[in-house]
Order: C-alpha cells, then sequence, then structure tokens
C-alpha cells in the first residue's frame, strides 16, 4: 500500500481588472466550503487542504477541484487567485490587514515588519510517517534535498512591482521569521520536542505552531511536513513535488531501517547556502549538487534527485509520471522564468494575467486570452501526462 500525502495549498486574492492584490479573502470564504478552505494570517490570502491520497491521480483530482471551487467564487466579484510565491502588484505592503483573531493580532504587534509584508503563499506537503521519533530522524536524512524541491516550485521574481532577481524571493521574505530555514539533526522526538519547549520559553516564539523549518513533523498528525516550496501556479508541479518528497521520505526510512540512527554530516551552514542558491537561480542556473557540495547545472541535480529517489517512485508507481514532469519542468523553465519572460515581453500585468491562466489550468498562457478577459472556463491542456487521453497521470 502506497504511503499517503496531502496538500496544503495558499493563494493570493487579485483583482482582475488590476492585477492588484486585495484584501478580499473574507468574501471568498464565505462561499466556500470551510473544511476545505480555511484563512490566513493576511486578508488577501485563502488556504486550501487537500484530502489524504494515496495516488498522485487522486492528490491531482483534489488540487484541480479545489482551484475550480476557488476560481468560481473568485470570479462571481470580479477577483481571481494566483498559486504563486508572491504576486508583482501590490499598492503597498502595510496596506493589507491581518485576519482578525488573538493569534494574528500578536504576530503583527510582535513581528512589525515582518508580519506587515507577509504577502508571500507557500506549498507544504504532508506525508504520512509511522511515528514522531520516525519523523525527525527522517528530517535530518533528507534535508540535503531540499532545495532542489524549492528551485523546481520557484514562482516568485517580483515584489511590489520590481524584479528581484531571485526566482524565490518569497523565501528571503519567508526567512525573516525566527525559527525559518533548514532545521537542525535531533535523535528522536523528545530531542526536538524538548528544543521547541526551550524556543518557546525564551519568549521569541508563542507557540509550536510558529516553528517554519523547511520541514517539520506535524504537531496533530503522524505526517512529516515539506515547507520550503513556493505556491505554484500550476497544479502539476505540485504533484510532481509530493511525489518526490514522498519518495525522498520512504527512502530516508529505509535507511534509517538499515542503518539503526540518522546520519548527520554537519551540514546546516551548507543547507542554509543551498537554500539561498535554490531561491536565487529557480531552475535556470547552477544549484548545490548535495553529493558534492558543489555548484552544478540545475538539470543535472534535479535528475540527481530522481536517480537517488528511484527505487521508491517505482515502488509507488509514479517513476513514469514524476520522471514526465521533471523533464517537462527542465525543458518549460521554472514558474519564475515564465513569469518573468511574461513580464520582459509585455508588462506586470501581463505577468499576473499568466498566473492566473495557470492556476486556473490553463497552460496556453495569456497568449490564449485577451487581457482582463480571462474566463473560468479555460480549458485545461490535452497534452502530457494529464491530458484527457492518458491512462492516468502515472502513464500506466
Amino acid at each position: 500500500m502506497s504511503v499517503r500525502i496531502g496538500v496544503e495549498e495558499e493563494f493570493h486574492v487579485v483583482e482582475v481588472e488590476t492585477g492588484l492584490l486585495v484584501p478580499r479573502a473574507g468574501s471568498l470564504l464565505e462561499r466556500l466550503p470551510k473544511r476545505t478552505f480555511t484563512a490566513e494570517l493576511k486578508q488577501s490570502v485563502v488556504e486550501t487542504n487537500s484530502a489524504v491520497h494515496a495516488s498522485l491521480d487522486d492528490l491531482h483530482a483534489d488540487l484541480t477541484g479545489s482551484r475550480r471551487q476557488l476560481d468560481t467564487a473568485a470570479t462571481a466579484q470580479g477577483l481571481a487567485v494566483v498559486a504563486a510565491g508572491t504576486v508583482p502588484l501590490v499598492r503597498r505592503a502595510s496596506a493589507v490587514p491581518a485576519t482578525p483573531g488573538m493569534r494574528y493580532r500578536h504576530m503583527v504587534d510582535e513581528y512589525r515588519a515582518v508580519a506587515d509584508e507577509q504577502l508571500i503563499c507557500g506549498a507544504q506537503v504532508h506525508v504520512d510517517v509511522p511515528d514522531r521519533d520516525t519523523a525527525v530522524q527522517v528530517m535530518c536524512e533528507i534535508s540535503p534535498w531540499l532545495p532542489p524541491l524549492l528551485a523546481l516550485s520557484a514562482s516568485s521574481p517580483f515584489w511590489q512591482g520590481a524584479d528581484t532577481g531571485y526566482a524565490s524571493w518569497r523565501t528571503m521574505l519567508w526567512q525573516r521569521w525566527p525559527t525559518a530555514g533548514p532545521v537542525g539533526c535531533f535523535g528522536n522526538a523528545a530531542e526536538y520536542d524538548a528544543a521547541v519547549r526551550e524556543l518557546i520559553d525564551t519568549g521569541v516564539i508563542s507557540d509550536a505552531g510558529m516553528i517554519y523549518y523547511d520541514v517539520r513533523p506535524s504537531a496533530h498528525q503522524r505526517t512529516l511536513e515539506l515547507r520550503v516550496c513556493d505556491s505554484c501556479p500550476r497544479a502539476e508541479t505540485v504533484v510532481l513535488v509530493a511525489g518526490l518528497f514522498r519518495a525522498l521520505v520512504m527512502g530516508a526510512q529505509e535507511r534509517l531501517a538499515a542503518r539503526g540512527a540518522a546520519s548527520c554530516r554537519g551540514r546546516h551552514e551548507w543547507l542554509r547556502a543551498a537554500t539561498w542558491r535554490a531561491a536565487r537561480s529557480g531552475l535556470e542556473d547552477g544549484l548545490i549538487d548535495p553529493e558534492t557540495r558543489r555548484e552544478a547545472p540545475a538539470s543535472q541535480v534535479v535528475r540527481g534527485l530522481l536517480a537517488h529517489v528511484r527505487p521508491q517512485l517505482e515502488a509507488n508507481g509514479d517513476r513514469a509520471t514524476v520522471e514526465a514532469l521533471t523533464e517537462e519542468a527542465l525543458a518549460e523553465g521554472s514558474a519564475a522564468h515564465r513569469m518573468r519572460r511574461v513580464a520582459d515581453r509585455e508588462d506586470l500585468l501581463a505577468c499576473v494575467d499568466l498566473a492566473i491562466a495557470e492556476t486556473r489550468g490553463d497552460r496556453r498562457g495569456p497568449e490564449a486570452a485577451e487581457r482582463n478577459h480571462l474566463t473560468p472556463s479555460a480549458p485545461l491542456d490535452t497534452e502530457g501526462p494529464f491530458g484527457p487521453d492518458a491512462a492516468g497521470i502515472a502513464g500506466a
């Protein structure tokens, strides 16, 4: 039986006519089921929570279904949603209010500009694990391979109307929080939980929910959670990341069972550098190869990740799908690259239109629809592993 996975996605709410980020998440949530759709820190963000799935086919269907629901609710109000780390057009970051509630109010009061500028969206993947001890030990095993997952997801080149030069500026904003970034290595859950309690006791964070490491054990479920990735305009990119992350977790458990303990080589400073490199480069420049700790072409590092998890992909029946999606990602470039290319050719509003179209599932991009006249019925791409002519996304 396949290890189960689930996904949380965050979406920006934008005004269709202007492309501007707007604090109207509440008006969308009023039209959506509370079990699946929730608020976030900022009133410009809606979060979705998938069901738990064993197959990538089912996960893909779930994600695209939620996106259609969001799109329908938004279109009725002259709005749209964008799955991306940041959106290009914002009037003023601090002008977007926080969602009401004591916890969010405390975060705004305590962290000031860091919280004010939290206009970012991520995609989180949960993978089932047997227990918290396993989750904590697996974190150390898989951490070197997380920066390539960030590179695959990179979708935030713009910030408040300017090109940052980064593929994932969300990462740079996110790492300003006191508990964000690569996680340390712990021998078991008791050690990890003691470290979390110590952080809470410092008063720097108020609860375990503010542990924002790139990967962490869930506080409420028997899962390991990936948190390093940008939100992705294309649902297929989320499925790709989920398939790779599940395979990484499975492979790490197999090695732990064979060795009896985690293997930490003191790589935390190197991991932070590798994460920065992935945020800067995306898929368009070099990444740090986890095997050599040296820079190498992104295509080489990503294909090295594929080779690293091939046995687990085969065991899940995911190999054909994940390899096809990987090659497509390497051929077309990151979402950041696609957005930047459209912005260079036209302008930032056209870049927003592209992100809206891809979030809806229209793989043809903005050339298929006139600016500001995108419709919720834009057709899904019929090519590739997710098209209607394929026998499931696994190509089986």
